[in-house]
């Protein structure tokens, strides 16, 4: 494609980026996690705003309301390989007492986009329906086919989302050989002054378990050597305490290298005798990008025991939500059955793999020279996200995921801590930005 094809961003796409993101929030798409979520008024919505721009969207369920929306843009290439670029539609849940903002109230104040979803991941949604309109408008195509997925069931089991689409609906993702979507390219400002965009490639594996004790129930006021609260609680505790290896996989030694660099730290990942949690520790504020992911992790979450005080109940139940670093499952399974002991089974209740991508690859080089050339004080640097997206399900089709979802936020701003959390907000300028560099790098890809 010509290079006076790719026009700079318009006025136009900056406007409709905010209020996309806006509207979107509006639309409550909370997933509870127990099956009452309804996508569907935001897939409409989003399908809408791609049908206006010429494109054929599909409007997919497996569940009615747990809507999904694909449409595909066709490159000028056609011998390159298609690229993904998905966002999911469903939310956590926002108690309106905690926030500043009504969660689902859209508000744009002081230049900034308030409500849940505006980081996880409704802002990403915006970008990308921005994007491809301002395309559509300029007569603009990509050099590779484009496949646009709008996910439900994201922040839950997947199963009504990604999980159903790789699974039943394969053939729309054909030619699809990488995928990027959230958690990736937002600015992290390190205390020493550094101006860092993590990409992510790479994520732990998903491992929530269930676990249970059994004992012998009995009166509370009589001995018992065998009761269940006691082993349940012994076994979390063995759990929670537990020191889990260094495990470093080829991402996290990547972004050691180039943490370490940047730092002016003489550091080798490779180097026998290397002390990962003596550089995290000279890494200051940037060890927080990497420290969740050299190892594995199992933290106890949730406790279920008993019916009456004077009574020792036969069983009690445990939940514990367990990452697990690329090629540390069988570690992680033989740790655990060391530390539930003999008289407690533990199951997976819902597990994910891990995922690796490459950070030499053409992809990530044209997300790094996207970011770049729109702030010049940029350090891109590779990163393994410590949960999971729905790259994991989409990986089936032999996807290799990213997460790149551009934002220039300002000093101060947390981005890692609104995710899930109260205040979720934007800045306006950072949406702008983010169209900016996903309209270069998707053009360009």
């Amino acid at each position: 494609m010509a290079e006076q094809h790719h026009g700079p961003v318009d006025d136009k796409a900056l406007d409709e980026v905010v209020r996309f993101t806006s509207d979107l929030i509006r639309i409550d798409t909370t997933n509870h996690g127990d099956g009452t979520c309804r996508e569907r008024p935001a897939a409409e919505y989003v399908a809408e705003a791609l049908s206006e721009a010429g494109l054929e969207p599909a409007l997919l369920e497996r569940t009615a309301g747990r809507t999904n929306v694909v449409a595909r843009i066709e490159g000028s290439d056609p011998s390159a390989d298609a690229l993904l670029v998905h966002g999911h539609l469903d939310v956590v849940p926002a108690e309106p007492a905690d926030w500043r903002v009504h969660p689902f109230s859209g508000e744009v104040r002081d230049g900034v986009v308030w409500g849940r979803g505006a980081i996880d991941m409704k802002n990403m949604d915006a970008m990308v329906l921005a994007t491809v309109r301002r395309w559509a408008r300029d007569g603009v195509r990509p050099r590779r086919d484009i496949v646009l997925a709008f996910t439900a069931d994201e922040e839950a089991s997947a199963e009504d989302g990604s999980g159903f689409l790789a699974d039943r609906h394969g053939a729309l993702f054909e030619g699809c050989t990488e995928g990027i979507s959230e958690s990736g390219a937002f600015s992290f400002h390190t205390d020493t002054g550094l101006h860092l965009y993590p990409v992510a490639a790479g994520e732990r594996g998903t491992a929530w378990l269930k676990l249970t004790a059994h004992g012998r129930a009995g009166h509370g006021s009589k001995v018992n050597r065998a009761n269940a609260v006691t082993r349940l609680a012994a076994a979390i505790t063995r759990i929670g305490e537990h020191r889990w290896p260094v495990r470093l996989t080829p991402t996290v030694r990547a972004a050691l290298r180039e943490l370490a660099a940047l730092h002016g730290i003489d550091a080798d990942p490779d180097a026998p005798d290397f002390d990962v949690d003596a550089l995290l520790a000279r890494l200051g504020t940037a060890a927080a990008l990497v420290e969740p992911t050299v190892r594995n992790s199992a933290n106890p979450t949730m406790l279920d025991a008993g019916y009456k005080v004077n009574v020792i109940p036969g069983s009690a139940a445990a939940q514990v939500d367990g990452r697990v670093v690329p090629g540390g499952e069988d570690e992680f399974r033989a740790t655990l059955d060391r530390l539930t002991g003999p008289d407690v089974d533990w199951v997976i209740d819902h597990g994910e793999i891990a995922l690796q991508a490459p950070v030499d690859s053409p992809a990530f080089a044209g997300m790094r020279a996207a970011l770049e050339r729109f702030d010049p004080d940029a350090h891109v640097v590779p990163y393994c996200m410590s949960g999971g997206t729905d790259a994991k399900q989409f990986s089936r089709l032999g996807i290799t995921g990213y997460g790149f979802s551009p934002l220039k936020l300002p000093p101060g701003f947390d981005y890692q801590a609104l995710f899930h959390g109260v205040d979720e907000r934007v800045p306006v300028d950072a949406l702008h930005f983010g169209v900016r560099v996903l309209d270069h790098f998707l053009l360009r890809a």
